[in-house]
């Protein structure tokens, strides 16, 4: 099983950006997607971005489209989520996930992800 840890969340206002961090020991590009989950007060864990095993072509939420980039390093065996413009609604508790998967990774939902972070809290508001 892969050992993941999330970093970077914060308070931030409404426009403002943030970027976090998930370092991901033992990832295999060509074998293991990776994604960012986020879960609001109240509501369902959901899938934010990710990308698919050996692609770097990412997957977006619609809510997020235009907003969000993720990318990997792989030297650092780290993934990101630069987030721009936040609005309240991204509010939530983020979490970086991965696992081996061999479809477009959007297609897949948070109980077929077996590796996890422990989260990083996120918060827009003015």
């Amino acid at each position: 099983q892969l050992q993941l840890a999330e970093s970077g969340g914060g308070l931030v206002q409404p426009g403002g950006s943030l970027r976090l961090s998930c370092v991901v020991s033992g990832l295999s590009p060509y074998h293991h997607a990776t994604g960012w989950f986020r879960q609001a007060p109240g509501k369902e864990r959901e899938l934010v971005s990710c990308i698919s095993a050996s692609s770097e072509i990412p997957w977006y939420a619609d809510a997020v489209k235009g907003r969000f980039a993720i990318s990997r390093d792989i030297s650092k065996k780290t993934m990101y989520l630069e987030m721009n413009t936040l609005k309240s609604e991204d509010t939530g508790v983020y979490t970086c996930a991965a696992e081996r998967l061999s479809l477009t990774c959007g297609l897949y939902r948070a109980h077929e992800f077996g590796s996890w972070g422990q989260g990083t809290q996120v918060t827009v508001s003015s």
